[in-house]
């Protein structure tokens, strides 16, 4: 039987709560207004462990605090997955599978056929365009010889723009990146062609319609469900 000098006294107003590192007594609640000392780390629930830095706000179950720019997203890396030789870049089996797209996503598909198709045309066109660029030369060599060297360009950046679809395919992120650098050259080669061979009205239209299509192709190949695709690839290489 308990004494009146032994009955628990209720907590006074302005009294101090127990210093960090002593545990209060169950069902100990701290004055109202009172803020706990810098530093203090209120103890964990029996059967919990508080992770190092973690604090849990007032009506969180559990769970850190999370700083700034920890949240998910889009972040570009570098890919990691360059070609070591010259047979890293060529196709695997060579070009008896341009068109096959089993395993790809609806994005990447449409984005591979754009630009294999796109580059078909661009390799069928230069060809043609180099019989015309050789019988201007016997009206006007300069301009002619200024036209054939980016024709000559045009030309290389087509069969690297099919090989590059190829590797994507593939998974390989090198040459998703390198796709789309070569849509802005394809951009650049449009704008100085047209310029140079007076070409500023329907010609320099047309490869500006052709820079909008491969700038979707490069949409394509960068939308969220494009990256979980070479993320998954690259995981089980």
């Amino acid at each position: 039987m308990s004494t009146p000098d032994e009955t628990p006294q209720p907590q006074q107003p302005g009294a101090q709560p127990p210093q960090p590192g002593n545990v209060p007594p169950a069902g100990y609640q701290p004055p109202q207004g009172y803020q706990p000392p810098q530093g203090y780390q209120p103890p964990s629930p029996p059967g919990q462990q508080q992770q190092p830095g973690a604090y849990n706000q007032p009506g969180q179950q559990g769970g850190g605090y999370q700083q700034p720019g920890q949240s998910g997203g889009f972040h570009f890396e570098m890919p990691t997955d360059g070609p070591r030789n010259f047979n890293d870049v060529l196709p695997q089996g060579g070009f008896s599978g341009l068109f096959k797209t089993q395993g790809l996503p609806t994005e990447l598909k449409v984005s591979y056929f754009i630009w294999v198709i796109s580059g078909l045309l661009g390799l069928l066109f230069g060809l043609i365009g180099f019989f015309a660029l050789i019988a201007a030369f016997a009206f006007a060599p300069g301009l002619a010889a200024i036209g054939l060297v980016l024709l000559l360009i045009s030309l290389a950046v087509a069969v690297a723009q099919v090989i590059l679809a190829m590797k994507m395919k593939e998974g390989k992120e090198w040459a998703r990146l390198a796709l789309t650098v070569i849509a802005g050259i394809s951009l650049l080669l449009a704008i100085f062609g047209a310029a140079n061979l007076g070409a500023a009205g329907s010609g320099l239209g047309s490869n500006l319609f052709g820079f909008l299509v491969s700038a979707v192709a490069v949409v394509l190949m960068w939308l969220p469900n494009s990256q979980l695709w070479f993320k998954a690839v690259k995981g089980t290489a």
